[in-house]
């Protein structure tokens, strides 16, 4: 392996939180069986550091009680180190079988499992190339973390920045992050800061919190280079008398950027029509030609300038025009990415905006329900008896009928599409069919813009029996005049239980009548 593909893996690994192990063929096994190991499940970085160029330098992380298998990772060769735990013991690096550690070595990649003693550990490398430094261990105790926007008001709100954090002084940058501790509710943040990842400055930012174990860390400035967050607090739930003091960091490394692009859209795509999306590229690094790339995840046909000139401070304005294809899906979402990479590729930065595809509405009118026939033969027993119900429907020059469901009624529910009349006119007919016992169903169809219409239809029979009106006492000069009451009753045969009229006349009271005379 020639020593720039040395160099370019060294980077990858250790930008995304892992090691570069450099082994001969015969060490391989042996690397492989540390890789298993260190890939297990829960583990949390306590510390990360790296030192490009190599020079002496000590470190110290802080142990928890939470913390199991605690082990720490050395990447570099010709380097010596001094371990040193919270009681005051010390090992060095020559020391194979210590009291704090056992060191297992395989080409430049040195694994040390320690002694998981809870408080301040240190350890000083002396080395004059470059190195790494990781330790690790299983602990629930964690935290997330992302930069935000925070939308000021009544209640405000977070939104997870689409692009990386603008480096330097941050006046009117975007500087804060939510970050949110988990695996315990009993933990308190005393410290957020940025780390310098190749060296050992840091930037502290502001406490506040939000509360469910969520803070807001505001920053006055992010490191120009590569970083990452360490994150340092309490936890009451401990066996000691002192709350149990705990650190953790980022596993990945971040990096911050003077260039800055913002891009927003007003509206939704519109399948077949071209869509434009105004963006703005702004740095306040080095001015000069900047790249520019956009893409999308649907592979939409788009239009974008390639290049934008800058000059330090002062905005570059540009469009893309991106274009749903005419049979795309209504509501189909895509994401554009707009990138803009600085002269000789040393900085670059992006936005992200999530757009949706939507069809215009141009259907407002509901599905029409009409009733070809009705068969019903119902007898006493509604339980041996069936009835059938037969309707078109139709949405007239609509976006068509998707789908006839029931609203009402227990019975059988087919339906068939077919074209007919004058125009081509799709047709949707529904048969439906139902024990006697269910006398009554409802339709219910939507078409494709979502406008329903309804079709309700009953096979109650109503049966009516009148007599006269109420009693009324007619007095004349020789006779009187009787008017019987009026009783009406109503029954539905279809419940299998019909009332007779002889039933009915049997029923009705007798009348009593009072005759007065007349003088």
């Amino acid at each position: 392996m020639v020593e720039s593909d040395s160099q370019l893996y060294m980077e990858l690994s250790q930008a995304s939180g892992g090691q570069a192990i450099q082994v001969t063929k015969t060490e391989l096994p042996k690397a492989t069986s540390i890789i298993v190991e260190s890939s297990s499940s829960s583990l949390v970085t306590i510390l990360q550091a790296v030192r490009s160029p190599g020079r002496a330098d000590n470190f110290s992380f802080t142990v928890d009680e939470s913390v199991r298998n605690l082990t720490a990772y050395v990447t570099g060769s010709s380097l010596s180190f001094t371990l040193t735990s919270p009681s005051g013991v010390s090992q060095s690096s020559g020391e194979v079988n210590g009291s704090l550690a056992t060191i297992k070595t395989v080409g430049n990649f040195l694994t040390l499992g320690l002694d998981s003693q809870a408080g301040l550990w240190e350890i000083s490398v002396s080395s004059t190339v470059p190195y790494s430094l990781k330790v690790v261990g299983q602990s629930a105790i964690d935290f997330l973390f992302d930069f935000v926007e925070v939308s000021q008001g009544p209640h405000p709100a977070f939104a997870v920045l689409e692009s990386r954090p603008q480096a330097g002084e941050c006046h009117a940058c975007n500087a804060t992050l939510l970050v949110s501790v988990t695996g315990s509710e009993s933990v308190s943040l005393t410290e957020v800061a940025l780390v310098e990842a190749s060296g050992s400055g840091e930037v502290s930012g502001t406490l506040e919190s939000v509360g469910s174990g969520d803070f807001l860390v505001t920053m006055d400035r992010i490191p120009d280079g590569e970083f990452v967050v360490r994150l340092r607090g309490e936890n009451s739930a401990t066996t000691r008398a002192l709350p149990d003091s705990f650190q953790r960091q980022s596993s990945t490394r971040l990096r911050a950027s003077t260039v800055m692009v913002t891009a927003k859209a007003e509206s939704d795509l519109e399948p077949g029509t071209p869509f434009s999306v105004l963006f703005t590229v702004t740095t306040n690094g080095t001015g000069g030609s900047f790249t520019i790339r956009a893409t999308n995840d649907r592979g939409f046909p788009s239009s974008s300038p390639t290049t934008l000139t800058l000059v330090t401070g002062v905005s570059a304005n540009g469009t893309v025009t991106l274009t749903a294809p005419a049979n795309t899906v209504s509501g189909t979402d895509v994401t554009l990415t707009i990138e803009a990479e600085s002269p000789g590729a040393t900085d670059t930065n992006y936005a992200v905006l999530r757009l949706s595809v939507v069809s215009p509405v141009t259907d407002f009118s509901r599905p029409v329900c009409d009733v070809v026939s009705v068969t019903a033969n119902c007898s006493d027993d509604c339980s041996l008896s069936m009835w059938e119900l037969s309707a078109n429907l139709t949405d007239g020059n609509g976006t068509g009928i998707e789908r006839v469901t029931l609203r009402q009624g227990n019975g059988t529910l087919n339906t068939t599409t077919t074209v007919e009349g004058a125009g081509n006119m799709t047709v949707t007919l529904a048969a439906y069919s139902a024990s006697c016992c269910s006398p009554e169903v409802e339709l219910v169809a939507v078409d494709g813009a979502g406008n329903v219409g309804t079709c309700f239809r009953s096979i109650r029979v109503t049966v009516d029996t009148t007599v006269q009106p109420p009693v009324t006492n007619v007095i004349t000069e020789n006779s009187i005049t009787v008017t019987p009451p009026i009783v009406t009753t109503t029954t539905a045969a279809s419940r299998g239980h019909p009332l007779s009229l002889s039933s009915y006349l049997c029923s009705i009271m007798l009348v009593s009548v009072t005759l007065v005379l007349s003088r």
